[in-house]
This record gives C-alpha cells, sequence and structure tokens, in this order.
C-alpha cells in the first residue's frame, strides 16, 4: 500500500496572491507541462459574483457574520495539499477513478472544515503526481481556547457569547486536530489503497525547489565524476603507447595486461562497485528527460504554428467578407441613387413646375419663412404674415406689416414661379422698400451738409 500526502500550511498575506497565481496557473512553475495544464480544473463552485481563489476568501469572511474587526496580520485562510504516492495516484488515474478520488476529498474537505468554510480545491493534472490545491477559511464558534488561560492567570474577561463566529487559524490548527486530520484523511483514503505514514516519523515533503537543487548537485558530481574517467583513461592509454615504443612484443603483451588492469583497477577504485552502472542509468534518465522536454517545446512551436495559421485564415475570411459587404452596400447605394435620379427625372417630366417648386422652398425659407409656413405657400394657398423679411440682393432686412403672400407664376415667363406680396413680386417690393429707405437717409443727410462751412 502507498502512503497519503496531506500538507498544512497558513496561507500569507491578506490576498494570497502568489499562492493564487500558482494554484490558477497564471504563473507556470518549470516542473508543470504547459500542454497537460487545460487538465486542471477548480472542483469548488464559486458563488455569484465570485470568479477566483482570492475573492472567494474575502467573500467567505465578508459573509460570515463576523463582529470583531480582522487585524491585517491576521492569517486569512488555511492551504492544504492532498495526494498520495506517485505509483498509487497514476494507478487511480488509469482505472479511471480520479474523479470518483476528487469527491471523495472534497467530502472529506466539506465534513472537516466545513463546506461554506471550503472556498476552492482545484485538481492539478500538469505535475509529476496528480493532486488537489485546497484552501479553507478558518471561521469557528465558541470560546476561545486561551480563555480558560487567562481565566487561570486572573486576568480580567468579559463575557462573550458562546457562539461569537470568529476568524482563528490557531484554533482548526492545534497539534492534536492536525493529528486528527492526518487519520480521518488516511481513513477517507483506504479504498484507493492509501494509508497514514509513521506517526513521530521526521520525513519531510521535498520541495520543488529542493529538488532542483539536488538534481543540479547529483548532475555536477556525474559530469565530474565522468570528466575523472575519461581523464584516467586517456592516461592509461598515453601509459600504453609508451610500453608498445619501449619493449618488445615479448613484453608489449604483459605491459598491455598491466596497464588494462590499472586502468580497471582505478576505475574500480574511482567509482566503486556497480557505481559506473549507476551513473550511466542516471545519465541515460537525464537525457531522457532532456529529451521529453525538447518534444515538449517542439510540440508546443508546432500548436502555435497552427494556431497562427487559423488566426491568418479567419482575419483573411473576415477580410474577404468585410470586403464583399461593402461590396453589396456600395451597389446598393449606387442603385438607390439611381432609383431616385429617375423618380426626380419622371417628378420633373409629369410636373413641369417640380423643379420650380424645389426653388421655391429655398427661397422661402431664405426670406425668412419657417417650414409650416413654406409648406402652406408651396401648396399654393395664401399666407398673412407680419415681421421682417431678408434680401438677398440688398443684404439686408425689411419690416412689413400685416399682408398677403401667394406663390404665383412669374408673369414675365409662365414656367417660372415668383412670390408675391399683397399682389406685387416680392423682387420689386424689396426694391420698392430699399427706394424708400434711401431717400429718407438722404433727406436726413443734406440739411447736414447744407450747414458745414466757417463762420467769420
Amino acid at each position: 500500500m502507498g502512503y497519503i500526502s496531506i500538507q498544512i500550511n497558513k496561507a500569507k498575506g491578506s490576498a494570497d496572491t502568489g499562492a493564487s497565481d500558482h494554484i490558477e496557473r497564471k504563473t507556470i512553475p518549470k516542473n508543470a507541462d504547459p500542454t497537460r495544464t487545460h487538465l486542471n480544473r477548480e472542483l469548488v463552485e464559486f458563488p455569484d459574483g465570485v470568479s477566483d481563489r482570492t475573492e472567494a476568501i474575502s467573500h467567505r469572511i465578508r459573509t460570515a457574520g463576523i463582529k470583531r474587526k480582522i487585524p491585517p496580520d491576521q492569517v486569512r485562510a488555511i492551504r492544504i495539499v492532498l495526494s498520495g504516492t506517485h505509483e498509487d495516484m497514476m494507478k487511480i488515474q488509469d482505472e479511471g477513478r480520479l474523479d470518483e478520488w476528487c469527491d471523495d476529498n472534497l467530502q472529506w474537505l466539506h465534513y472537516t472544515f466545513g463546506k461554506e468554510n471550503t472556498v476552492s480545491a482545484v485538481l492539478h493534472m500538469d505535475e509529476h503526481t496528480p493532486h488537489i490545491h485546497a484552501t479553507f477559511v478558518p471561521i469557528v464558534t465558541g470560546k476561545r481556547r486561551k480563555a480558560n488561560k487567562e481565566q487561570e492567570d486572573g486576568k480580567r474577561s468579559y463575557r462573550k457569547k458562546a457562539n461569537t463566529v470568529r476568524l482563528c487559524a490557531d484554533d482548526v490548527l492545534t497539534r492534536e486536530k492536525l493529528v486528527t486530520y492526518h487519520d480521518s484523511y488516511a481513513k477517507a483514503m483506504e479504498k484507493y489503497g492509501l494509508q497514514r505514514g509513521v506517526r513521530g516519523s521526521e520525513a519531510r515533503h521535498t520541495t520543488t525547489a529542493q529538488y532542483y537543487r539536488d538534481l543540479k548537485r547529483q548532475t555536477g558530481e556525474l559530469e565530474a565524476n565522468v570528466q575523472q574517467l575519461q581523464t584516467e583513461q586517456q592516461q592509461a592509454e598515453q601509459q600504453l603507447d609508451e610500453v608498445r615504443q619501449e619493449v618488445k612484443s615479448e613484453k608489449l603483451e604483459a605491459a598491455k595486461t598491466e596497464a588494462k588492469a590499472a586502468f580497471v583497477a582505478k576505475v574500480g577504485s574511482l567509482l566503486g562497485g556497480g557505481k559506473l552502472k549507476e551513473l550511466e542509468a542516471n545519465n541515460r534518465t537525464l537525457q531522457g528527460e532532456v529529451a521529453a522536454r525538447d518534444e515538449s517545446i517542439k510540440l508546443l512551436q508546432q500548436q502555435m504554428q497552427r494556431q497562427q495559421e487559423e488566426h491568418n485564415r479567419q482575419l483573411m475570411e473576415l477580410q474577404v467578407k468585410h470586403r464583399r459587404e461593402m461590396a453589396d452596400k456600395e451597389t446598393a447605394h449606387q442603385e438607390e441613387v439611381s432609383f431616385l435620379k429617375s423618380i426626380i427625372q419622371k417628378a420633373k417630366k409629369w410636373f413641369p413646375l417640380f423643379q420650380e417648386l424645389v426653388y421655391m422652398e429655398k427661397f422661402c425659407l431664405k426670406v425668412g419663412f419657417n417650414e409650416r409656413q413654406t409648406a402652406t405657400l408651396i401648396s399654393g394657398k395664401p399666407l398673412f404674415y407680419e415681421g421682417e423679411l431678408y434680401s438677398e440682393e440688398h443684404k439686408r432686412k425689411f419690416t412689413t406689416e400685416r399682408a398677403g403672400f401667394q406663390v404665383v407664376k412669374d408673369p414675365k415667363d409662365k414656367s417660372k414661379l415668383a412670390l408675391s406680396i399683397n399682389g406685387q413680386l416680392i423682387g420689386e417690393w424689396f426694391k420698392e422698400q430699399f427706394g424708400r429707405l434711401f431717400s429718407s437717409v438722404k433727406r436726413t443727410v443734406e440739411p447736414l451738409r447744407k450747414g458745414k462751412g466757417m463762420g467769420l
């Protein structure tokens, strides 16, 4: 039977964003396989309005009913990593029982720490061994653990409700409870062939950083040993060449035997029995890991190339579609313009005064009539109006008292229309008004000129 793996740690900081980035793969660790990251999944359904682990922690604390102010340095969440021996976890995965294993882990978390307190549980499938990163908020009720001790020490204590909701990591991380967690988790994992470790064992979990440090150290030792072995081999070959030159054929065989024996003895003393094979095996393992990593990089590059090609294809399709739509719109616009032009031409043909009415509408609006008054005039009806009228010819306005206006045919050219005021064409009326204005100004200026001179 294999062993369970359970690590419990207090979250650092008020937000624990560093752990969230790792758990939610906002940052990819070196020991993770990016091609398998899509297999990771969140096992806890977040409440409405909550999108990630950090928000889930804050939401639970905010809605728990805690009355006491929470200081900035107080532990707000506990991290738990749940897994098992690598061989057993791979067996669970190969047998198709991984979903069942996840459900049992989630049930254990809910039973042990409370369903509402368990705010996140993420299954990681992109590392060496499948495992779950769970997070719970240490919401507790009841009397503080230190209250009895303070009472024994004679410190003043204030009466509080027994069921007060509190945020307290120390209450859930006592030595007794930690032992209980290991026992109960092992009980829940028995069905998967996993058991509890030895009580009181001094074995410790090897961190990722320590694993890579050990691997680097072992690689360095291996390279040093191989280099020393090559040096010894070169020295032995050099000695053998010297023997060949100095001795005759009879002594040569003895020298060969002696050199080979010396070489084997040196190799044996350097590496010990079976050490060379172990180093070669380790070297092959490292080469295999490098090859696997190169293959992973190659697959990623191929995937990126396929995605780029797909993106280019979709972009080209969108561009073609856009050009087609623009061409269709332009064609439809030209057809509509042609249709409107044909209507205008027919209107001019069927209604000879149609264009004159259009010109007259612009003229009436420019003179000073509003749209409603203009519509009345264009319809041929008379309009009574008093106020100011603007003359484009004289670049000024003239005031009229209540007068009758009507659009009539131009007496000089029956194919054109004109605006009349009290039966008089408005152009003539403007000239008449301007003449009166000019005469009044002239009468005012002449007496002033006659009065000019030099008195003696």
